[in-house]
């Protein structure tokens, strides 16, 4: 089944509204620690300075807005390629949802209860929808 390239159009915006959620949850537990804790933003200089005087549970959001500029680029690019070559199908749209709906379930464990084994099994499964989607996309380039 073909798909048209807005197949991919509400997984790439929902990457997107991904990123700015976490971005606000950093955000607003940044600003709420801050003030709670009588912290005064010039101490926060540099990373080590923010590493060194903010909880690890504060900067868990910092941390995985920070894995969403690393493989979502690739997805970004990816999905963009896709529809631009009119290469948009049914098999691409639901790798692009898995990534997706996996990416979202990284950043949930990763920003709440942070346990190491549960965030990188959610980020393997999302890792192997989008290297399907590239390498795919690669193979029908070259043959």
């Amino acid at each position: 089944m073909t798909f048209s390239a807005q197949g991919l159009a509400l997984p790439l915006l929902a990457m997107m509204l991904l990123t700015f959620l976490v971005w606000l949850v950093m955000f607003v537990r940044r600003i709420a620690y801050m003030s709670s804790s009588n912290v005064d933003s010039e101490q926060l200089l540099t990373p080590a300075d923010v590493e060194r005087i903010l909880p690890a549970q504060i900067q868990a959001p910092a941390n995985n807005l920070r894995n969403l500029v690393e493989l979502p680029v690739i997805f970004y690019t990816i999905s963009i390629y896709l529809m631009m070559f009119a290469q948009v199908d049914g098999f691409y749209v639901g790798c692009a949802w898995v990534f997706v709906v996996f990416r979202y379930l990284h950043s949930f464990v990763h920003c709440t209860y942070n346990r190491v084994m549960h965030r990188f099994l959610v980020y393997l499964i999302a890792s192997l929808a989008l290297w399907v989607m590239v390498l795919r996309a690669v193979f029908y380039a070259l043959f």
